[in-house]
This record gives C-alpha cells, structure tokens and sequence, in this order.
C-alpha cells in the first residue's frame, strides 16, 4: 500500500504500476494539522485525488490516512481522527464511491486505541512490535 496526497502522483503511480504490471493500493494522506514536516492533501484537493483515482487503471484508492502530530496524551490525538472520519463522511455524502474510502488508516503504537476508538480500521504498530528507532 502507498500513501499519496496529489492527483499528479496517482497518475504517475498508475502508470508505473500499469508499465510493470502491478495493482498498487493507495490511501490518501490527509493534512489535518498544517504541519510544515509533514506531507498530505487538503480538504480542498480531495476531489482532484478521487477524481484521477476514478480513471486509474493499475492503482486503487482504498481509504485516508493520516499522521498527527506528535502528542504524549494518546486523548490529544482524538481530535485529528475524528476529523478524518468526518472528511471521510463528508467524501461519501459528495458521493465518492465507498469502495475507495473502505479504510481509515490512523493512530500508531503510542495512541491506536484511540484511533480505534474513532473508526480506525489500519494502525501502525511497527515499534510497539520491533522497538523504537536509533537515528544516526
């Protein structure tokens, strides 16, 4: 599965997974903090996203993610994915199919209960099962 935030990169992932013939899941990555650090589509780019995933040919868009910011509260996170679960409801009354909004992926080890608790149907755990990262 990749993350995109632009319609422009899930025309060139289609075609590079059409070239190899490849099917690639996408998920949206949404922008909900405007933090500089980090990537993701607003609101506003949402239709162009879905717009182009509609003619993709070798990609399929299956849902949002998103990456809040950082927090030490897991509660402080809260906000962030019902805001996601909101924009996803808001997708789907445009009518955006619901095939392409099946998953909402959000929450990671520190907070995924919370992100659960929201609506998450993907988290990512990876150091709750391996251990935090050492950056050199």
């Amino acid at each position: 599965m990749q993350s995109i935030d632009e319609a422009g990169l899930v025309r060139r992932l289609d075609e590079a997974a059409e070239a190899a013939a490849r099917r690639i899941d996408l998920l949206v990555q949404v922008d909900l903090a405007g933090e500089t650090t980090k990537h993701g589509a607003t609101e506003e780019a949402l239709a162009a996203i879905f717009e182009a995933a509609r003619s993709a040919r070798a990609c399929r868009c299956v849902g949002l993610m998103i990456i809040p910011p950082a927090v030490d509260e897991p509660e402080a996170a809260r906000p962030y994915f019902q805001a996601l679960r909101e924009v996803r409801d808001r997708l789907l009354a445009r009518g955006v199919d619901a095939s392409m909004l099946q998953e909402l992926s959000m929450g990671m080890s520190h907070d995924f209960e919370v992100a659960v608790e929201e609506g998450a149907t993907l988290v990512r755990v990876g150091t709750a099962i391996f251990g935090g990262r050492t950056y050199v």
